[in-house]
């Protein structure tokens, strides 16, 4: 059957909220001076929720037969900027990583937690030209993350778009639990970056 509107609209539509509040924790990176140090936790925040993450996609029944989920992970190449930036790799083994990722029973879920991490991706070629452009030339040079994508960006957004609507479409109730899934997700990732986050309001019935 149906399941209505592209799933990428859908999800833009319904968790624009959400990613407004996403977006403000780059906003200070887009000042005409941006600070190494705001860049420095930027990455660490964003790599506290994207290894487990990663590593919860990974375990997912039958996620890694519908999508390549090696060329989406960037996990690793976070990594390397902190190392870049002056983290010691004793520091790294450390940092406190988000512990309420949980494991996803199947695709919908996993997909809906995907399109958070995703969605950011849009933003970090302006971002990254930015950050080359006016921070010292040693931090503008970890960007090893934010040009994980880098002339891929629109064709890895039109495969999560195309999968998503694969996977919603034999029910209005998967499409549903997607939607679900990635405001959970993204409950998540604003509590993980210190943000409060306003209860749930229940779907109301029909």
């Amino acid at each position: 059957m149906d399941a209505g509107p592209d799933m990428l609209r859908r999800l833009d539509e319904d968790m624009r909220a959400h990613q407004a509040a996403t977006d403000a924790d780059i906003d200070p990176l887009f000042d005409a001076e941006p600070q190494p140090a705001h860049y420095l936790l930027y990455l660490t925040r964003i790599y506290g929720f994207a290894a487990p993450l990663e590593c919860a996609l990974e375990t997912t029944p039958g996620l890694a037969r519908m999508i390549d989920l090696r060329v989406r992970s960037t996990a690793k190449h976070i990594v390397t900027d902190l190392l870049a930036l002056g983290l010691r790799p004793a520091a790294l083994a450390e940092m406190p990583m988000c512990l309420t990722v949980p494991q996803f029973r199947g695709a919908a879920e996993a997909l809906g937690w995907m399109y958070v991490m995703e969605r950011q991706t849009l933003v970090y070629g302006v971002l990254r030209r930015h950050l080359s452009a006016c921070l010292p030339a040693s931090a503008a040079s970890a960007s090893t993350f934010l040009g994980s994508y880098d002339g891929v960006t629109g064709l890895r957004w039109k495969e999560l778009g195309e999968l998503l609507d694969v996977v919603a479409a034999p029910s209005y109730a998967i499409a549903d639990r997607i939607v679900g899934a990635a405001d959970e997700g993204y409950r998540c990732l604003r509590r993980w970056a210190g943000h409060d986050v306003e209860p749930r309001r229940q779907r109301a019935a029909s």
